[in-house]
């Protein structure tokens, strides 16, 4: 199993842009076939070192992470979090 973890810093930290990036995100459960598990969060202490959003997905290997990074579904989400992300977020992929 891999799990993918990516975390996210929004230009707009505001609820209403934290909450339409969560539903951008979550609206990925049940489209894409190899995408095993998904739990999207968002930030409750809202300090400065904080991200916004961190997305968990899991996956049966590294070739359906790959398939899952480009899958369609998928490329609509890059290509919204391009345009609210402040450049910054951070991903750790794991074996277990």
């Amino acid at each position: 199993m891999i799990t993918h973890v990516v975390m996210f810093k929004l230009k707009d930290r505001g609820p209403e842009s934290v909450k339409a990036t969560y539903d951008v995100l979550k609206n990925m459960e049940g489209k894409i076939p190899v995408l095993r598990h998904i739990e999207v969060g968002t930030d409750v202490l809202h300090l400065e070192r904080s991200y916004d959003i961190v997305l968990i997905t899991k996956f049966d290997s590294l070739e359906d992470l790959q398939v899952y990074d480009n899958h369609p579904v998928h490329l609509e989400v890059k290509a919204h979090m391009k345009q609210v992300l402040d450049g910054t977020s951070i991903c750790v992929d794991f074996e277990s």
